[in-house]
């Protein structure tokens, strides 16, 4: 196959686009389109599906393989409510764990779930959940286009730690921690609809938490012990960033390229596209 093209226009299409085996890791890409009603594709480098899932949900919107051989899986519930969470392409809702088969081994569900979930080395769940902001603290946040907020109001994130039987153990929120002016919405075209915008996790070696920020351009890690934060990296660099990983030369990096010691970014070595939009949900 010829070296990939570098400009995404002309990589238009769908299934295998390009491959360049010389450069690709040799593994796998695991993914759910959101328009495939649960359906998740486990594929290899030359775009064939090796293994796939059906889910009980769409996707809502992050999963991941773990050691154990499982599939862990954030899915989307649905809800016929006027509540602003109902109606975002990014709701989750379900967090569960499948074995290869399929077969769901626990669930646990929460009502203000987003984005992204994960299992803890402890066995409990870390989800991202979203709650209204005092109204004290909407017009003290900067940044993001005057005048779009919600119906006035704003939203931002909190965690939630559960064992897999639904009990919550530990939580921790953006407005404690966080400075709603140093902290601002980084894109002057944003709305203002959400401040924070958390939109993956990760747990270090050492059971800290890194979570990223988009609207805020912000990746964080959380001191498990104190919940005080840690460690802070913003705009610029960063801007929009999505799922941190945790990485043995760099503490976190990026899905829209990983960020390396000096700073460069990784070229596109390989190419999957689907008719229907999907997210990436490798780890």
């Amino acid at each position: 196959m010829p070296p990939v093209e570098q400009i995404k226009a002309k990589r238009a299409g769908i299934g295998l686009r390009a491959c360049d085996h010389g450069r690709a890791f040799p593994g796998f890409t695991l993914f759910a389109p959101q328009s495939g009603g649960g359906k998740v594709y486990l594929i290899d480098l030359d775009g064939n599906a090796v293994h796939t899932w059906q889910m009980p949900y769409a996707p809502g919107n992050s999963g991941y393989l773990t050691e154990r051989g499982t599939y862990f899986y954030n899915g989307k519930t649905v809800e016929n409510s006027a509540r602003y969470i109902s109606r975002q392409p990014w709701k989750g809702g379900a967090a569960l764990e499948a074995d290869w088969s399929g077969r769901i081994l626990w669930e646990v569900r929460h009502p203000d779930h987003h984005h992204d979930g994960i299992r803890l080395r402890n066995g409990n769940v870390l989800l991202i959940c979203l709650a209204q902001l005092p109204d004290y603290l909407v017009a003290q946040v900067k940044g993001g286009l005057p005048g779009t907020e919600h119906d006035g109001k704003m939203y931002a994130d909190y965690l939630v730690e559960m064992t897999t039987d639904g009990q919550v153990v530990w939580d921790w929120s953006t407005w404690e921690h966080l400075d709603p002016v140093t902290d601002r919405i980084a894109a002057v075209q944003d709305q203002r609809e959400a401040w924070t915008h958390a939109n993956g996790l990760a747990e270090l070696t050492n059971g800290d938490i890194v979570v990223s920020f988009r609207n805020i351009s912000t990746v964080i890690i959380i001191d498990r012990r104190t919940g005080e934060i840690i460690w802070k990296l913003g705009a610029p660099p960063l801007s929009g960033q999505h799922a941190p990983t945790s990485r043995s030369s760099w503490r976190a990096s990026e899905s829209s390229g990983s960020i390396r010691r000096d700073g460069s970014m990784n070229s596109i070595v390989r190419g999957f596209r689907m008719l229907s939009g999907c997210r990436t949900a490798t780890r």
